[in-house]
């Protein structure tokens, strides 16, 4: 079995790839939880998972091996994008300016301008971020509370817990004893992509598998679960690339 501890050194932080002339920066990631060597690419960039029994040889020469993998997709990862002032952000899959109001308190607000859609954010231009996404998130669990309840009635089943995350590859989760976790970034797309991921994660709790057993299950409470599958398949890296903010200063 191999160990960190016949290591002199811990494996470093952050690794360099070279991609046919490119260097690409590679995060490494050690965890407890993971049996094996697993490159994502997430919105923040490429990361190397390495299993907390393992050798760092072994992880190096497994990130070789894929490099031609991580540089085919390497183009197609969107850039991270911040909940800041000016940027266009999707919510609900409608695209809203984010604008700052100047005004010290108060809450968000959703208004027009003439330019279209906007999101009128208050507080001091360091804690803007922070508000917004706060109130993202509470938007995003009501929506997806519902969604869930009223799925879970469909089912017969019972949810005892809906938490947020900022998952940088899952959609949601959930557990055998009926606690769910969800993405927040949910509540940036259509309302029938959320309302999809909400249909999967409930039928989890009547099959706990992807089996046909339970897509059928998903139909059986979502007849068109093929449309909100489709968008995340086609559009979901997009809204990956949101980034939450650091912690107020």
């Amino acid at each position: 079995m191999f160990s960190f501890l016949r290591q002199k050194s811990a494996p470093p932080a952050r690794t360099q790839l070279d991609i046919d002339g490119r260097v690409v920066d590679v995060t490494v990631r050690v965890s407890k939880r993971a049996r094996a060597f697993r490159l994502s690419i997430p919105a923040k960039g490429p990361l190397l998972t390495v299993p907390e029994k393992s050798r760092w040889s072994d992880a190096e020469a497994f990130l070789h091996r894929h490099r031609h993998w991580l540089g085919a997709r390497l183009p197609r990862t969107p850039s991270a994008q911040s909940l800041v002032v000016g940027s266009l952000v999707p919510l609900r899959g409608v695209p809203h300016q984010i604008i700052g109001t100047g005004a010290v308190r108060g809450r968000v607000a959703i208004g027009e301008t003439d330019e279209g859609p906007a999101l009128f954010v208050p507080g001091a231009p360091e804690h803007q971020p922070r508000r917004l996404y706060d109130w993202l998130k509470s938007v995003a669990l009501e929506e997806l509370t519902e969604r869930s309840d009223f799925h879970a009635h469909r089912l017969s089943v019972s949810v005892k817990q809906i938490r947020l995350r900022s998952q940088s590859s899952r959609w949601g989760s959930c557990s055998s004893a009926g606690a769910i976790n969800y993405n927040w970034r949910l509540i940036l797309a259509p309302p029938f992509v959320l309302d999809y991921v909400a249909a999967h994660e409930v039928a989890h709790l009547v099959e706990m598998n992807h089996s046909e057993a339970f897509w059928a299950t998903v139909e059986r409470t979502l007849p068109d679960m093929d449309r909100g599958r489709a968008w995340l398949k086609s559009h979901g890296r997009q809204l990956m690339a949101w980034q939450p903010p650091q912690a107020d200063p």
